[in-house]
C-alpha cells in the first residue's frame, strides 16, 4: 500500500477556497468590511452605453443593495466606473461622468486615509509630448473636479501616459474614443 501524499489535503483546501472565491462566496477584502456603500447604475461608456448587462451571469440573483464586499467593486455602484472618457482633444469633463466623479468624492471624503491615482490618457493622434501634456491636463481636470467637491489635496496624484497605454489598438475612430481617458486608480 502505498503511502498517503501529505500535500492532497493542502490542495484540496486550496481547490475550495478558490471555488468559494469565484463564485463570490463571501469572502471580505481585507479593511473593507463596514465600508459605506454608495449606489447608481449610471453607465459611463465613451458613446454614453450602459455596462448593465455585463457580468450579468456572475451576478445571479443578488438584489441591489445586497453587496457585502469592498463597495469599489459593486457592479451595481457608480464606484465600479473608475474610467472616465473625453472628447477628441479635449479635457472637460462630459456631463455624463459627472455622477460617477461625485460618487468617488463621497467615497474618498468617508475614508480620508484612500489614496487615488488619477491616469490620464489619449489616443494615438497628435506629439508625443502634446499626448503627455493633453493626459496630464484630463487628470488635472478631474482633480480639479473633485478638489472643488471637498476631496483633500493628499488623496489625489495625477500621472499622464500620453498615448503610451492603449487599451484599444485599432486605428479608428472607436479605438481612439476608448483610449482618450482618465482611469481612477485607488
Amino acid at each position: 500500500m502505498k503511502p498517503y501524499p501529505l500535500w492532497l489535503p493542502l490542495l484540496a483546501a486550496l481547490a475550495l477556497l478558490i471555488g468559494g472565491c469565484e463564485s463570490g462566496g463571501g469572502v471580505k477584502p481585507e479593511g473593507h468590511g463596514g465600508a459605506e456603500v454608495v449606489d447608481g447604475t449610471t453607465a459611463g461608456r465613451p458613446g454614453g452605453d450602459s455596462e448593465a448587462g455585463q457580468g450579468a451571469e456572475t451576478r445571479g440573483a443578488r438584489q441591489p443593495g445586497e453587496w457585502t464586499g469592498n463597495p469599489l467593486d459593486n457592479p451595481d455602484s457608480l464606484l465600479s466606473k473608475r474610467v472616465i472618457y473625453f472628447d477628441f482633444d479635449s479635457a472637460e469633463i462630459r456631463p455624463e461622468f459627472v455622477d460617477i466623479l461625485r460618487a468617488h468624492v463621497a467615497y474618498l471624503l468617508a475614508h480620508p486615509d484612500v489614496a487615488l491615482t488619477l491616469e490620464g490618457h489619449t489616443d494615438e493622434r497628435g506629439s508625443r509630448e502634446y499626448n503627455i501634456a493633453l493626459g496630464e491636463r484630463r487628470g488635472n481636470a478631474v482633480r480639479d473636479f473633485m478638489l472643488a467637491e471637498g476631496v483633500p489635496p493628499n488623496q489625489l496624484t495625477v500621472v499622464s501616459y500620453g498615448e503610451e497605454r492603449p487599451v484599444a489598438l485599432g486605428h479608428d475612430e472607436e479605438s481612439w474614443a476608448l483610449n482618450r481617458r482618465v482611469e481612477l486608480v485607488y
